[in-house]
């Protein structure tokens, strides 16, 4: 068996490398295994070991060359190379009869058993799936007693402990399942007060973005006070303490049940906003706007949101934004544009319009879509002083791309009319003279 007497690198399994004789007189083949004998590796099914484990590194004389998925059932053939019985079998029925990694002519089509590969298989899979288990077992083991000691503990020894059990349920999701089964929700929630300080609350926070929240837990964190705190600690935490807790909001207003009056906060928009803005730290640009658009889905808290100053601050912020951030705000904008206050205040903002033109067919069909109804409603509220202003900023060339492109059809039909209402007050051949357009274009 020339491919058993390669070197398994076993990187992960005490850093060894060891060949086939040295894994038998080792025990990894034998009885002396890792904390059990060939018993207990015997009553493991080595299948649901390989799936429940999903390593990233396996040693690659486990591997059938041709699934490139480690073998259940290896054979060896004449040519002393080994495969998934299942697989070589296959390759047979298509009518090959040569060797898939050396491509000899086969002298012999019977396929051995490969049974001291496959007891290594099973045996090294075993070990770690029993060092799984335990690492699991201690694991659920200290978040429990974190959970325990929360209890009890105050002031500095309580941030220290929510320091752990973040790092835990971190790094663990077996941590995860356990905080939220032994009641740890509950525990954590309970934390959350208007006379928590922001140490404790940002921990907490923290922790509970990584856990799966049912609808009672949800609702309990919708309690004024505890949004308060996130609130003042969207205003004030650090950069980290006010990503999660957009997160945690938006988990929040995911349920069906939510209270829209819960977010509409004029304190919390502001928050948002100044998030949106921070170029300190662009990382929280887009969950300051994918909050702001969750509370824009509401209309009745629309209006709020345009008497912060959104508009003109997010019109200004278009030129900086890269293109996820860019679509959000386009979005936003165009949401807002359908109450009155919106669509007056982007027809007031000077840069609306040559913004607006800049995006067209330049980042996304979205972007496209969204900046077109959003010229739409500002022209249609002010025809001869918006359209004149975007004729002179090129609109018009813009529009014409739109037309010839390959873009949905509602889109074209949209351009072509604003390409109509903006040549309403002009005869066409001035018209065609501000557009700057050729003879072949006109």
């Amino acid at each position: 068996m020339p491919e058993c007497k390669k070197l398994l690198n076993r990187e992960g399994v005490d850093g060894q490398v060891l060949d086939l004789d040295t894994a038998v007189k080792d025990g990894v083949l034998g009885g002396g295994g890792v904390g059990f004998g060939t018993g207990f590796a015997e009553k493991l099914d080595l299948k649901n070991m390989i799936q429940e484990l999903s390593l990233s590194e396996i040693p690659s004389v486990f591997i059938c060359p041709i699934s490139l998925e480690p073998m259940e059932d290896p054979v060896t053939l004449c040519t002393g190379q080994t495969y998934e019985r299942s697989n070589i079998l296959k390759w047979f029925s298509l009518g090959h009869f040569i060797c898939p990694t050396t491509m000899q002519e086969l002298w012999d089509d019977n396929v051995t058993p490969n049974n001291t590969l496959q007891k290594l298989i099973h045996t090294w899979f075993s070990q770690m799936y029993f060092r799984m288990k335990k690492r699991s077992e201690d694991v659920q083991g200290t978040a429990c007693e974190i959970l325990d000691t929360l209890k009890s503990v105050k002031g500095q020894a309580r941030v220290q402990s929510l320091k752990e059990l973040r790092r835990v349920v971190t790094n663990h999701v077996i941590a995860r399942k356990t905080v939220v089964d032994k009641g740890g929700v509950s525990l954590l929630s309970s934390l959350l007060g208007p006379y928590t300080s922001h140490a404790i609350g940002s921990e907490v926070v923290s922790i509970l973005v990584q856990l799966e929240l049912d609808s009672s837990s949800r609702l309990n964190l919708t309690q004024p006070a505890k949004i308060s705190l996130m609130v003042d600690m969207l205003n004030e935490g650090s950069i980290e303490t006010k990503i999660n807790c957009t997160l945690l909001i938006r988990l929040l207003m995911d349920e069906n049940d939510f209270q829209v009056e819960i977010v509409s906060s004029r304190s919390l928009l502001v928050a948002l906003m100044r998030l949106v803005k921070d170029k300190r730290h662009p990382s929280g640009n887009i969950h300051g706007l994918n909050l702001i658009k969750s509370i824009c889905s509401h209309k009745q808290v629309r209006s709020l949101i345009v008497s912060t100053n959104a508009v003109p601050q997010l019109v200004e912020l278009l030129p900086s934004f890269k293109h996820e951030c860019l679509e959000q705000a386009l979005f936003l904008l165009d949401e807002l544009s359908s109450v009155p206050e919106g669509k007056l205040a982007l027809s007031e903002c000077s840069t609306t319009i040559p913004n607006m033109v800049r995006v067209l067919m330049r980042v996304s069909e979205r972007c496209t879509q969204h900046a077109l109804s959003i010229l739409w409603s500002i022209c249609k509220l002010s025809p001869h002083e918006c359209s004149s202003m975007a004729v002179d900023v090129g609109l018009a060339a813009k529009l014409l791309l739109v037309i010839q492109s390959g873009c949905d059809p509602s889109l074209k039909q949209q351009s072509a009319e604003l390409l109509k209402l903006c040549s309403l007050n002009y005869s066409d051949s001035i018209f065609f003279s501000k557009c700057k357009l050729t003879r072949t274009i006109q």
